[in-house]
């Protein structure tokens, strides 16, 4: 068997060992030396390969401890028994790729929704108390509790009492890397058979979850008071997504004798649920913050969802739910063996943040500074000849009429002067959309920024629409 050897040939790439170990096990894959042929000795194996002991000690170590070869005893190392490898299957070669697409040119405007002041961010103060965690809690490196750390979930609790009127214990709160990865885990507690009533015009995200886990999307309309109690009644949903405090994209708030009824909806049937999203409640410019419709709650079905995104910045992927207590037992039934989805260094960040009155000075803050932006962007288009605008007494976005223009010419005509502005019809699914309107945000742009776009607007739509 040493004769018919088949010997290794050696560069000076890998160590030794590892050259040796990949020929052998490369010779019984390929059926080179067969199920149960004996191999050299060692002491054979140093002389034909011209390597030391301990090479070829280890690379016959590795072989056995994959299961390669097998060790007899006064006997040596013999091949072990593999079957064949499957053939491979015929792959086309792939088609000449495409040129890629020049990438688009960058907006010099972009109203974005979602956006906030980069400039706003408290930099200097969540360094220190990110160091502060890191430094000062070496067990936050331990695995923490699936719902969110404690501390974190209390501060959250106290918060929510003293802003948002809401009524809960630190064991119903929920953390989570994002609304939209808590609506997911809500989504799958719910009864599957039910439909999801969703407003309409409503947030787009929504309806992709709703789809995401096969639930019947059923688009409710919205009017100046919040979502339609009667065509909910009649839709034959379980579950409702609703955001009453400042709807979207509308921007209309819901009075407290809609909620009521919303909430008697809730309440008339078993295993019936609201999801209050409250994603921007902290900035109301024209009164004081509607209290939560958790708050009127008596029940027990209303699921209260909010969100750092906005408030803070959208890296912050911290975000939060408060589960009635039946939900919490299905909760922690079907998922308290996995783990928070949110590290607990920036868990504990938040919480520092929270408690040392860093928050409350950070909204006060950028309260301020949100209200001059929209004061600013509303004034300069309120000039544009038959424009008028809804939606801005809260929030980071607000609407724009103008019937001289379509919808389409209105984002057209914004867009060949590099604005962005969406089109109501993005956010509309069985509605038709209010016409000639479009959405604008204004956080993510500075006041020199928003003076230059509502310039460029104001030029594109004053404009005579044609010949």
């Amino acid at each position: 068997m040493a004769q018919s050897f088949p010997l290794p040939v050696f560069n000076g790439g890998a160590p030794l060992y590892d050259q040796l170990y990949r020929h052998i096990a490369g010779a019984i894959q390929s059926g080179s030396l067969s199920p149960g042929a004996k191999l050299p000795s060692k002491r054979r194996l140093c002389a034909l390969a011209g390597v030391s002991m301990s090479t070829v000690e280890t690379a016959y170590s590795l072989l056995a401890a994959e299961g390669y070869i097998l060790a007899k005893p006064r006997s040596g190392y013999v091949c072990a028994h593999l079957l064949p490898a499957a053939p491979g299957l015929e792959v086309p070669a792939p088609a000449a790729a495409p040129a890629p697409a020049p990438a688009p040119s960058r907006w010099a405007f972009d109203c974005s929704t979602s956006a906030v002041d980069t400039s706003a961010f408290p930099f200097s103060s969540w360094a220190r108390i990110t160091k502060e965690a890191v430094y000062e809690n070496p067990g936050l490196l331990q695995r923490g509790h699936p719902q969110g750390d404690l501390p974190l979930r209390a501060a959250l609790a106290q918060l929510l009492a003293q802003y948002r009127g809401v009524r809960c214990a630190p064991e119903q709160v929920v953390v989570g890397a994002g609304a939209d990865y808590l609506l997911s885990l809500l989504l799958q507690l719910l009864p599957e058979h039910r439909a999801v009533a969703l407003e309409d015009p409503g947030y787009p995200a929504a309806y992709a979850a709703a789809a995401l886990h096969g639930r019947e999307a059923v688009p409710i309309p919205v009017d100046g008071e919040g979502i339609d109690p009667d065509a909910l009644a009649a839709s034959g949903a379980g579950l409702a997504y609703v955001t009453p405090s400042h709807q979207f994209p509308l921007g209309v708030s819901m009075p407290a004798g809609r909620r009521s009824r919303l909430l008697h909806w809730a309440a008339s049937a078993p295993d019936r649920w609201l999801i209050e999203d409250d994603y921007d409640s902290e900035f109301r410019w024209s009164s004081r913050p509607i209290p939560a419709m958790q708050g009127m709650d008596r029940a027990g079905r209303v699921v209260y969802m909010g969100t750092f995104s906005r408030s803070i910045a959208p890296a912050i992927r911290v975000a939060y739910m408060i589960l009635p207590p039946a939900l919490l037992e299905r909760y922690r039934g079907t998922f308290s063996h996995g783990a928070c989805a949110v590290s607990r260094f920036e868990q504990e960040s938040l919480r520092r943040f929270i408690t040392q009155g860093l928050y409350g000075r950070h909204l006060r803050r950028t309260g301020n500074l949100y209200r001059k932006k929209c004061a600013l962007f509303t004034g300069a288009l309120a000039g544009i000849p038959g424009a008028s605008i809804s939606g801005a007494e809260a929030g980071l976005h607000f609407l724009l009429t103008l019937p001289r223009f379509s919808e389409g010419e209105l984002v057209e005509r914004a867009a060949e002067r590099s604005v962005r502005v969406h089109p109501l019809s993005r956010y509309c699914h069985a509605v038709l959309p209010r016409p000639s309107t479009v959405v604008l945000g204004f956080a993510g742009l500075t006041e020199e920024e928003i003076g230059q776009a509502a310039a460029r607007l104001k030029e594109a739509w004053s404009e005579a629409s044609g010949p």
